[in-house]
């Protein structure tokens, strides 16, 4: 799956929600939401963030964005 830098992403192994940061080969390279060390994921391993899955991010660091930087 190719997607976009800056959007949100799960990793379906472990659950993780990240922030695309980019792909390097056919990784999709993730950073935890508010911060963090970036961590690789397959490219079958990895979905586009549900619109829920996005709120409860944003409210689980509540503060660590500002306006208009939801991923």
């Amino acid at each position: 799956m190719n997607l976009p830098v800056g959007s949100c992403a799960v990793d379906t192994r472990t659950g993780r929600l990240g922030v695309v940061m980019g792909h390097e080969g056919p990784y999709v390279q993730l950073r935890p939401f508010g911060g963090g060390r970036e961590w690789d994921v397959g490219p079958d391993t990895v979905r586009g963030a549900t619109p829920d899955e996005r709120l409860r991010a944003v409210t689980g660091h509540d503060g660590a964005h500002g306006p208009g930087e939801l991923c």
